[in-house]
């Protein structure tokens, strides 16, 4: 196995276990299962792995593995505070005491604010007193490290990195999302800072493994038949200094040992020019059956009136590809989820944007389009309960 180190010099797998996704049966995750995967994967060097509060029976069954394996004090957990949830100044407790007591464990390795999306929701975190809450809990040895997993665009990412001396963080990147969400500017900065990188969604949810277009996995073949579409999106990310753990939801001994094989071999800067060609190839294969022909290169921005545009049309761009619901998530986590609203319906129409968009785009009349699929009835209710919840 190859690690990567954090940011007090402790080892970290570059292949971190995904916990969310273990297998289930009529609603309840498969424990037996489960531990076998968890077993392969520790065997073969895994030392990371990810859960959260909100993922439902999962931090309690990574608990009972890690605690009758008697593994726990061999790898590293990391698991998410809901910080939506909190409104009074005892909360922080309840939740992580309920959280230990699931993880059979007097502590926690990597904690992180689960899905903090902007500076001001974390100045918000910071009236309710979380920072002095997580000043003694690391004292205490309670939690080793403090980060925060992110849904959003490069910019309130980079302001979110400034607003706090974060360990470490948690962004969603593939080759696909490249420059959208905090993206490849974002992990730049990260690494200019010294903050080590968790990545999510490095498949797309499985997207880039299992769901392309026929050409797009012909030009794989091509290039190399014994390498699977996900060798090669884990690959590109491997081969990126400023990653330092890639998770994966793996949930088969087949998916363990490809997974394990290909992060023992791929290090830093070992992807030849060859090599990224193919996924430059793929990528624009896959974005001939895209709405808008956005690369999210952000030439268009800063937008007067806070639009994220290159979020909007990453967002809308799902519709065809995934579906409506993964398109009204991605728009509401980009755009809604937020402290100020940064969606289509601030765009006045100026034209600013287009003046430099390098791929000539019509971007008003394909923010209008956007606005009109993503703002519909569904929207409008799902954002307001989503704002209720998560307290935005």
């Amino acid at each position: 196995m190859q690690y990567r180190k954090d940011r007090y010099g402790n080892e970290i797998s570059a292949l971190g276990y995904g916990c969310m996704r273990f297998s289930s049966t009529a609603g309840r995750i498969d424990i037996d299962k489960a531990e076998k995967e968890v077993l392969a994967a520790y065997e073969a060097g895994v030392n990371y792995f990810d859960t959260a509060y909100v993922y439902s029976g999962n931090e309690a069954a990574l608990g009972t593995i890690l605690e009758r394996s008697g593994i726990r004090d061999r790898v590293k957990i990391a698991t998410k505070l809901p910080h939506y949830r909190l409104k009074a100044g005892d909360d922080p407790n309840r939740y992580f005491d309920e959280e230990l007591k699931r993880l059979r464990t007097d502590h926690v390795d990597y904690y992180l604010m689960h899905m903090l999306n902007d500076a001001p929701a974390w100045h918000r975190l910071e009236d309710l007193g979380l920072a002095d809450w997580i000043a003694q809990k690391k004292k205490s040895g309670a939690i080793g490290q403090i980060g925060f997993s992110y849904h959003g665009n490069a910019d309130a990412f980079c302001a979110l990195l400034d607003a706090y001396d974060w360990d470490f963080c948690q962004i969603q990147y593939n080759y696909l999302d490249e420059h959208s969400q905090a993206g490849l500017s974002g992990l730049a900065y990260a690494e200019q800072k010294g903050i080590p990188v968790i990545i999510m969604e490095p498949l797309r949810g499985g997207r880039l493994a299992n769901n392309l277009p026929k050409a797009a996995v012909e030009r794989f073949k091509a290039a190399d038949p014994a390498r699977s579409p996900a060798e090669w999106g884990l690959r590109w990310l491997w081969d990126q200094p400023g990653v330092t753990c890639v998770l994966s939801g793996m949930n088969t001994p087949e998916m363990v040992a490809e997974n394990v094989r290909v992060a023992s071999d791929c290090l830093p800067h070992s992807m030849t020019a060859e090599e990224k060609a193919v996924i430059a190839d793929v990528c624009r294969i896959i974005r001939e059956n895209e709405l808008v022909g956005c690369t999210g290169c952000r030439y268009c921005m800063p937008c007067p009136k806070g639009v994220d545009i290159p979020g909007i049309f990453s967002a809308y761009n799902h519709l065809r590809s995934d579906g409506r619901f993964v398109a009204l998530k991605e728009y509401m986590m980009c755009t809604t989820l937020r402290h100020d609203y940064t969606g289509a319906g601030n765009c006045v129409k100026c034209g600013l944007c287009e003046t430099h968009c390098p791929q000539h785009i019509a971007i008003r009349e394909q923010l209008a389009a956007a606005k009109k699929k993503l703002e519909g009835p569904a929207y409008k209710i799902g954002s307001a309960v989503m704002k209720k919840m998560f307290r935005y």
